[in-house]
């Protein structure tokens, strides 16, 4: 359980980089400071009725927010239940974390390296994340490098600005895979103190299926273990995404949960 409580603790903590903390009953919500929405998350040990969503769900409203909550679903089993009684639909993911001597470098026949604070990769990464997300899974698909690059150019002054100032303060560290085509897949992590958190990693949809993922994800993994990191994590989008993640090193220990 102590592996636990120390992914609990870092979820709460990560969101404090880009939001103001406000308690609402057994609730923090991240109020976002940044270009991009947070999420209320549930404090250490509480017990959550479906009241309690209603209290999140009144003061969202007030604040023009998103109502969204997410949560280690070990840490608080009480609020999918909670959740799905105010009328949210719930679902979990896969939860993994890694240790230093499980980690399984992979390489493949792409060029991947950790991304410094340029705008213009900045927007690559966004897009290619863009084109993955609009068409999850782990299956082959259409979208290539023509509308990574039609997507990218879609993609607001201000989001991009926001993502690269993350990154030069440290807050995000992105890394990314390049061929002759340009950037094909990328992802970050999120280190607060000694833990960190692998997010978005997304391989361009054509591009599926050649260990692209596992590999951002590795070198992703390796900078985070050369700079202190002593707890890693991430939560999967399914069971064989899950699978990609597997492949590096990373084992389940429970489910993310997530409420709108």
């Amino acid at each position: 359980m102590a592996v636990i409580t120390n992914v609990d603790e870092y979820l709460h903590a990560a969101p404090l980089s880009g939001s103001e903390p406000e308690e609402v009953g057994p609730f923090t919500l991240f109020r976002s400071t940044t270009i991009w929405p947070y999420y209320a998350r549930p404090r250490a040990g509480v017990t959550v009725e479906p009241t309690d969503v209603e209290a999140v769900r009144a003061r969202c409203a007030e604040l023009g927010l998103p109502l969204n909550f997410e949560w280690v679903v070990e840490a608080c089993p009480s609020l999918g239940p909670a959740a799905a009684a105010a009328g949210l639909t719930v679902i979990e993911h896969p939860l993994l974390v890694m240790d230093r001597a499980d980690f399984k470098p992979v390489t493949v026949d792409a060029r991947v390296e950790i991304l410094p604070a340029d705008a213009a990769l900045v927007r690559e990464s966004r897009a290619v994340q863009h084109l993955a997300f609009s068409d999850a899974g782990t299956a082959v698909g259409a979208s290539g490098p023509a509308e990574r690059d039609a997507a990218a150019a879609e993609l607001s002054d201000s989001l991009i600005a926001g993502v690269a100032d993350r990154i030069s303060r440290g807050v995000t560290v992105s890394a990314g895979a390049f061929t002759d085509d340009g950037m094909v897949a990328t992802g970050q992590h999120q280190p607060v103190g000694t833990a960190s958190e692998i997010v978005g990693v997304a391989t361009l949809p054509s591009m599926r299926r050649r260990g692209l993922a596992a590999a951002v994800t590795s070198a992703l993994t390796q900078h985070a273990f050369d700079n202190g990191v002593e707890l890693l994590l991430l939560s999967a989008e399914s069971d064989a995404v899950a699978a990609v993640y597997e492949r590096v090193g990373f084992r389940r220990i429970g489910f993310a949960g997530a409420a709108e």
